[in-house]
């Protein structure tokens, strides 16, 4: 179960690039910058601007190379082997008549953008010194050509409105960017602008960590001494991703990039900052996270865009957060006092502090609804988190009867080792308390299980020694504390398809087949009553359609492979990418639509890669349920409760809510259908029960299997 503190609305915000950090005192050949600081809460935090200060005035105009870029998708990521080809040479012109380059009459004078956002954060110095900072007239090169591997990219399409979307591991783009830099004529006195269309990212390799619109920063060479600013943005045409139309992503991280133009090696930090609206989850290091770089405004999804007419087009450009609203104080110089340009109002008053401490130890105001209905084949699935103190969690027995399968977590590999897992219980609680608390709950009915591996944990069974000690090790787990089974929670990078491995009903690469080995090792060992659950990022199992390769379908032969032993599956629709349903259409998670596409391709099955000669095989109802975040500190892509409650009644029995644009091939429904599985039951509890007391009658309720 991968844990994040971040998230992203409606999965779409901008991406920090994963490039080395080196000294601030290193002298650094690049375009021209300054720096300044300030103070919040007794604490100095510095930043880099690019051009020159405001006090010295005059105009700093940065030589600028546009670089559109093709990016081209075959075998599987491309649908029945055929290339698909995403080029963003025919948006050049749009964006070089843009605001972008072109003078608009923006509130702080007519310019570009982002010397015009630059102007309103310094306006009271820029206004009396004249001072600009611009981008100059850009040569324009022939489109790059990048092939992007089965493995790092997929593209999706939409019957509905005739758009595609392409999904790409944006490191492996720079990568293969940079590596062309002698031919595109850029260099570190330069800003280098590659643009691509209707392109969508992911990073650090996992597409779990989705998605972005483009990224920035200054990229070195290998001598140290030189950086190359870059900024890389895609183009939207309007419907191919929330919130965000033509310009916009490219004016986001032009604007970011002129805040913090040495980013990936020289990075400026702010407080960390309370997000906007919902009051829930911390802006991290700087203006990003460890993760993303997320503007303020991406969580206003009716204030992140201003649209202005030039030259008789219209464009969407972002609002951006000023600096003295990451710095928390007055917006004493800004443009109008504001703490957001161009709309002045989308961010009204400045950032509140975040310290991202929780108490977990709160006793909720609300009690768990008492289980009242008799058990009808439905199910509601949680995660209890099972590590650190008894102060940072709760007694087994105390979680709420709503709960029908608790998992603990998590039974880990040991240092230096990726296949021996152990397991304790939280310090503070026994071994006998927690074997007693598991004896408790199975008393009442309900099973208890062990979560192996979870985020960030590397559970590989590459030889025979490592089944043997995954085998060993985890049933000594299960037979110490009286599991009822357990629940594979092997995420990426633990399972990767080598190359060439291309079926998964006889998968060839071996950390796959050993754990389909070890696991009906166990189930041999267990007998029949032996339960096995699996949790599988969507990425790992649905986005196989997609594309077979890498991290996309890794599962899919684990599931077809244990398919008669297994219990349940419960795909983790949350931090994960967009998705196509077998509709034709693609959805994006953290809405109905996206839950009751993805499960029915559990359901129904699906096309592997795309070929329908390699047809995934549906699982029975009865093993299947939908994967959720319990809060929205959870994890990314958190479903409010009415649209959790809706895919459920859709799913089982067949009642379309309103506006959904996903159909069911079976009209009807599956009244068999499984459940929900939400991370995490601690996290449902501080949030005063919500979900559980709202998802478990729902499912206790409906019409039996």
């Amino acid at each position: 179960m991968r844990i994040f503190s971040l998230c992203l609305l409606l999965g779409v915000c901008a991406m920090e690039s994963a490039l080395p950090q080196n000294p601030p005192s290193q002298t650094i050949r690049t375009v021209p910058t300054f720096t300044g600081s300030f103070m919040t809460n007794g604490k100095q935090y510095s930043y880099t601007i690019a051009g020159r200060k405001p006090e010295s005035g005059g105009t700093t105009t940065i030589p600028t190379v546009v670089v559109p870029l093709s990016l081209s998708f075959d075998g599987s990521g491309g649908r029945n082997g055929h290339t698909v080809i995403a080029n963003a040479e025919g948006t050049v012109r749009e964006i070089l008549h843009s605001p972008i380059f072109q003078p608009y009459a923006f509130a702080t004078g007519n310019t570009q953008y982002g010397d015009a956002v630059q102007r309103a954060q310094f306006y009271k110095a820029a206004a009396k010194t004249g001072w600009h900072t611009l981008l100059g007239k850009p040569h324009v090169t022939p489109p790059v050509q990048i092939e992007i591997p089965v493995a790092n990219g997929y593209v999706l399409h939409s019957k509905r409105t005739g758009k595609s979307l392409a999904v790409v591991d944006l490191d492996f783009v720079q990568k293969q960017l940079f590596q062309q830099l002698a031919s595109i004529g850029a260099g570190p006195d330069k800003l280098l602008i590659a643009l691509t269309s209707n392109v969508a990212f992911y990073s650090l390799g996992d597409a779990t960590v989705c998605c972005s619109v483009g990224t920035h920063g200054a990229h070195l060479d290998p001598s140290g001494t030189s950086a190359q600013a870059f900024v890389i943005g895609s183009y939207f045409d309007q419907g191919v991703i929330p919130h965000y139309t033509d310009i916009q992503a490219v004016t986001q991280q032009i604007a970011e990039w002129m805040n913090d133009p040495l980013h990936g090696y020289q990075t400026g930090a702010v407080p960390r900052w309370l997000k906007p609206l919902s009051n829930v989850g911390c802006g991290g290091r700087g203006e990003s996270s460890s993760y993303l770089m997320e503007q303020p405004t991406d969580y206003l999804p009716g204030a992140n865009s201003t649209r202005v007419t030039a030259r008789g087009k219209m464009y969407h450009l972002e609002n951006m957060a000023l600096l003295p609203w990451f710095a928390q104080s007055a917006a004493d110089e800004t443009f109008d006092g504001a703490y957001s340009f161009p709309d002045t109002q989308a961010l009204p008053v400045h950032a509140q502090p975040c310290s991202g401490s929780r108490n977990r130890n709160t006793q909720p105001s609300a009690s768990p609804v008492a289980r009242t209905e008799a058990p009808n084949g439905h199910t509601l699935i949680g995660y209890w988190e099972g590590y650190g103190s008894a102060k940072e969690t709760i007694p087994l027995r105390d979680v709420s009867p709503q709960w029908d399968i608790i998992i603990a977590t998590f039974a880990a590999p040991i240092k230096g080792s990726t296949s021996l897992l152990h397991f304790k219980p939280p310090t503070g609680i026994s071994d006998e308390q927690f074997k007693a608390d598991v004896a408790y709950l199975q008393s009442k009915g309900r099973k208890v299980l062990i979560s192996l591996g979870g985020g960030g944990q590397v559970v590989t069974l590459n030889t025979a020694d490592d089944v043997h000690n995954f085998v060993s090790s985890v049933s000594a787990i299960v037979e110490n504390y009286g599991f009822d089974g357990i629940d594979l929670d092997i995420e990426t990078p633990s399972l990767l398809i080598n190359s060439g491995d291309t079926d998964f009903r006889k998968p060839t690469t071996p950390s796959i087949v050993n754990l389909i080995a070890a696991v009906r090792q166990m189930r041999e060992h267990f007998g029949p009553k032996f339960m096995i659950g699996e949790v599988p990022e969507a990425v790992q199992a649905q986005a196989g359609m997609q594309a077979y390769g890498g991290q996309f379908g890794c599962f899919l032969p684990v599931i077809y492979g244990t398919r008669d032993i297994l219990s349940f599956v419960d795909a983790q629709d949350y931090n994960t990418p967009p998705l196509e349903g077998l509709d034709g259409n693609y959805y994006f998670p953290g809405d109905a639509d996206y839950h009751v596409a993805l499960s029915e391709m559990m359901l129904d099955g699906f096309p592997v890669g795309g070929d329908p000669k390699e047809e995934f095989p549906p699982l029975p109802p009865e093993k299947v349920a939908i994967g959720l975040p319990a809060t929205p500190t959870s994890a990314r892509n958190y479903t409010e409760i009415p649209a959790v409650e809706n895919a459920l009644r859709y799913l089982i029995e067949g009642k379309p809510y309103a506006g959904a644009e996903y159909r069911l091939r079976r009209p009807s429904g599956y009244p068999a259908f499984k459940g929900a599985m939400f991370w995490a039951i601690n996290e449902d509890r501080r949030n005063k029960y919500r979900m559980s007391n709202a998802i478990g009658p729902l499912l206790h309720s409906s019409q039996p299997k």
